[in-house]
């Protein structure tokens, strides 16, 4: 039996993941993630390398928006197999899905009055790349699994899914195929987590895998130590307070938010924040956290311990959880120093842009990112210190505080994705290096090979290769 593998997003580049895995009896997915790049956005509309309908299942990481996000459009297209992921997975990806349907569909209405308005004709009719109809009828072809339960995708294909301590219900998949009359294995990491982290348990580890496919995210840096991080969050937050501006957070709404929400627990708790007002403001964030109230199996000791004491990260003294358009908006009226958490994380689209507007031109206040920038995202354009960024079609002057806590990153740096492949106890035949912008991957990909010798490449969008 042949293996065929192609990268077809991730591939010198952070989203978008998806691979494609073609046996002699079935071709089947890992991931199919929405690309979030300004400037590989288009690959969103493209056709897929292989017709949906001649797939037989997709195996999903995790509900991440560039791991899930084009589920809908695959399943629009003409995929009606399984989608294969744990519980809180498919909990969450359902949400994630009609999350962004919901955005995509506004964000076109607004463009299309934005048009009219200017007397713009585009090139193409504004439309949205699915509806929420679309996503609500991928949601109904999730198959949950466990952690560790054997999957079986076509004749002599099987696949299990271990914690990825990346997410809530995040994992990493083995696959195992025969080639040549062996049994081989094909290990995706998806996003790999990082140990001693708060709410999660940590990463799975390995003794043995012929392939690896393995995230570069981080694969050029090491992040900063949890309490140097946790200090710079406290200071940003303390000097806001006494400048009087508000704190304004964009965040992913899976586990990113979650975690702010535990340590700024854990800083009032201690006194080390003053006790102001914090608005979670994105519906999504909000149903996310609900699932993470419903599985306790997935939490760590620390956690567990929190939550007998009556301290749940989810619902301490001053946090308000914000669902509706007016609830959301009314949080400007506010007065006072307060925190807004909004997504998206890399403020390409949701509630952000409208907080941003507010606040990116006030001295008084801190713009506080606590997690990755991709390339050509708005975010990246803030970080990397532009005087002046266009935001809902305007041009805004950067004049609020910029504060970057990296710390708080759930991707293993380059030395805890070393140490996770450390336990591998004999080479790889070969590790393909993903996910990760075109630097960080080859320099993942160079430091591997010159710590174990192990061979590894970072391979190029849509290429493939046979498995032997």
């Amino acid at each position: 039996m042949s293996v065929k593998l192609s990268f077809l997003g991730a591939a010198r580049n952070v989203t978008g993941s998806c691979f494609l895995l073609e046996t002699d009896s079935c071709k089947l997915l890992v991931d199919c993630g929405l690309y979030q790049e300004r400037q590989f956005r288009e690959r969103n509309w493209n056709r897929f390398a292989v017709e949906p309908a001649e797939i037989d299942a997709v195996l999903l990481t995790h509900a991440h928006l560039d791991h899930c996000g084009l589920l809908p459009k695959l399943v629009k297209e003409g995929f009606s197999g399984r989608v294969y992921c744990t519980d809180a997975t498919s909990e969450i990806a359902r949400i994630v899905m009609a999350d962004s349907a919901h955005i995509q569909e506004e964000d076109a209405e607004f463009k299309r009055k934005r048009h009219k308005r200017k007397g713009h004709v585009p090139p193409r009719p504004v439309k949205p790349l699915y509806s929420v109809e679309d996503a609500q009828a991928c949601s109904e072809l999730f198959s949950p699994v466990k952690y560790r339960q054997v999957v079986q995708v076509g004749d002599s294909v099987e696949a299990r899914f271990y914690d990825a301590g990346h997410i809530l219900g995040s994992a990493m998949i083995k696959v195992k195929v025969p080639i040549d009359g062996q049994m081989r294995s094909i290990l995706f990491s998806g996003d790999v987590g990082r140990n001693d982290r708060p709410i999660l348990k940590d990463p799975a580890v390995f003794d043995e895998a012929d392939y690896i496919l393995i995230e570069s995210t981080y694969g050029d840096r090491t992040h900063d130590t949890l309490e140097d991080t946790k200090i710079k969050f406290a200071e940003a937050i303390n000097s806001t307070v006494k400048a009087g501006g508000n704190i304004i957070v964009p965040s992913f709404a899976i586990e990113r938010s979650q975690e702010i929400l535990y340590y700024l627990n854990e800083l009032q708790l201690a006194d080390e924040i003053p006790h102001i007002l914090v608005f979670l403001d994105s519906p999504m964030a909000v149903s996310v956290t609900d699932v993470f109230r419903q599985h306790p199996e997935m939490f760590d000791a620390e956690t567990i311990e929190l939550l007998n004491e009556h301290h749940s990260p989810f619902s301490f003294s001053g946090l308000k959880m914000v669902r509706s358009t007016a609830e959301s908006k009314a949080i400007n009226k506010v007065k006072g120093t307060i925190m807004v958490i909004a997504g998206s994380g890399m403020c390409t689209g949701g509630r952000i842009k409208y907080h941003l507007v507010e606040h990116i031109s006030r001295p008084e206040s801190t713009i506080l990112f606590v997690g990755y920038q991709a390339e050509g995202t708005l975010g990246r354009q803030i970080v990397e210190g532009a005087e002046e960024v266009r935001i809902l079609g305007e041009m805004r002057e950067v004049k609020a505080r910029i504060v970057q806590a990296l710390g708080f990153s759930a991707h293993a740096d380059k030395n805890e994705l070393f140490r996770w492949l450390s336990y591998l106890k004999k080479p790889p035949r070969h590790v393909f290096v993903v996910h990760g912008e075109t630097n960080a991957s080859h320099h993942f990909s160079k430091f591997l090979t010159e710590k174990n010798g192990w061979p590894s490449s970072v391979p190029t969008y849509g290429s493939s290769v046979t498995l032997d």
